[in-house]
């Protein structure tokens, strides 16, 4: 026991994804791992909160003729697969079993690697395909008209409740806006000159805009590089860009995600190279960067150089904070904030920067969220998952039905849209970084 507790007080450790290995994809070997985890989740249940995988997980064993894993059927575990999201919430914050401990646990890439052998077996159904494309759907639903057609279907219930029945999106999702004049087309480059190194920053950005970002909500990030450029940051693009590959890898689809990867990296290794360190919006990105790629390319360089030089916004603009470099003349108070921790965001293991951040503002009162919104990519929009992702979420929504802010806001600004779907009153989320324009008054 001992030993098992001092190691359970260490850091948990990822181990790399071996998804190039063909006896990653062993079905007979994956179900007797997942039987393995399985019991050990259904003895602990400490993550019953965090979403639906676990609940799924502890029914399926209390209602078994056993009332143990052995009495669970193993088609059945495909219920707990699809369930998971992978927010990574319960392996950095709640397993006490993660590894470097004996039990080497981790759930949510366990149940990456049951997405992966479901996918490379049976493929997707083409709901899942069209959602997970991005850029394909986003560059289509942007075309200057076309834009205003799909926005406006979106909006109207009879094509909503016929896209429920025929495509299984559930007809009470917020579907994301679509702009044609998208963020890149927003952005003029600058040169980099003047840039003023602080701490590991060059004080150079470029930004990786992201599919959502960039044809979503382009309003945000234009915010974020107002805010850069306040504080003496030039911002540039990417030449060219792709979906960062998140989309992809949560439906277990390896190969897709390594041919995005082929398109970035190298993109973004060249910026670094010269100079530039690289920012983008968007919390899930930032760790498909920092995290996910590096753990699916263990010995790329270029990989490596990428995730050694990007950051979230927050954790740039505070490191910046820290070496002197961040302005703090701030003109305009926000007042009260219900602030909202992105699961994506929490799990890279950066502090609480955007709280940090927003709290320099005078006369503002921030109150932290720390629970999951319930959206998680494409979960919350599918039919037969939409009432358990406002189930998920609801602590969330009655918490700011409790504060009654003045403004409500995540990093992730389809938590953001989903908290606003939960509270049904009309009211809007504000990103963080849009509040900090505010409050710069630029």
């Amino acid at each position: 026991m001992s030993e098992r507790r001092e190691g359970s007080l260490e850091a948990p450790t990822r181990h790399p994804v071996d998804w190039q290995n063909p006896a990653y994809y062993d079905e007979d070997k994956l179900l007797a791992e997942m039987e393995r985890v399985f019991d050990i989740c259904h003895g602990c249940r400490r993550c019953v909160s965090l979403c639906q995988a676990f609940p799924t997980l502890f029914d399926l064993v209390d209602e078994s003729d056993t009332m143990e894993i052995d009495g669970v059927d193993k088609a059945d575990y495909w219920k707990v697969v699809d369930h998971c999201y992978l927010c990574d919430l319960c392996f950095l914050t709640k397993c006490p079993y993660v590894p470097p401990h004996e039990w080497n646990i981790d759930f949510p890439h366990l149940m990456l690697q049951a997405k992966a052998v479901h996918y490379k077996k049976q493929g997707a159904r083409l709901r899942d395909k069209v959602l997970t494309s991005t850029d394909a759907v986003g560059k289509a639903a942007t075309i200057p008209l076309v834009v205003q057609v799909v926005n406006g279907l979106n909006r109207t219930p009879a094509f909503r409740s016929a896209l429920d029945k025929g495509f299984g999106v559930h007809k009470d999702a917020r579907l994301p806006t679509f702009h044609s004049r998208t963020l890149r087309k927003r952005i003029t480059p600058d040169s980099g000159e003047g840039a003023q190194p602080a701490g590991p920053t060059t004080g150079k950005v470029a930004l990786f805009t992201t599919c959502y970002g960039n044809r979503n909500d382009p309003q945000s990030g234009e915010d974020l590089v107002a805010v850069l450029r306040h504080n003496g940051v030039p911002v540039t693009l990417p030449q060219k860009e792709q979906c960062c590959g998140m989309p992809k890898l949560e439906l277990g689809d390896f190969e897709s995600v390594a041919r995005a990867k082929e398109v970035n990296i190298p993109e973004l290794a060249r910026l670094v190279d010269e100079g530039w360190d690289i920012i983008a919006p968007v919390p899930s990105c930032v760790l498909m960067f920092k995290q996910e790629l590096p753990l699916m390319f263990p010995g790329d360089e270029q990989v490596a150089k990428v995730r050694d030089h990007i950051y979230d916004p927050f954790e740039y603009l505070m490191l910046r904070h820290k070496h002197g470099q961040l302005k703090t003349d701030f003109k305009h108070p926000l007042g009260k904030v219900a602030y909202h921790a992105a699961c994506h965001q929490r799990v890279q293991r950066i502090g609480p920067k955007t709280r940090e951040m927003l709290s320099l503002v005078p006369e503002t009162e921030i109150t932290t969220i720390e629970r999951c919104s319930g959206h998680d990519g494409t979960y919350a929009v599918k039919s037969e998952f939409h009432q358990a992702s406002m189930k998920i979420g609801r602590p969330v929504y009655n918490k700011v039905k409790q504060l009654q802010p003045d403004h409500y806001c995540s990093d992730c600004a389809m938590a953001g849209e989903q908290i606003a779907n939960g509270l049904n009153d009309g009211s809007e989320p504000r990103h963080p970084i849009s509040l900090i324009r505010q409050a710069y008054g630029i």
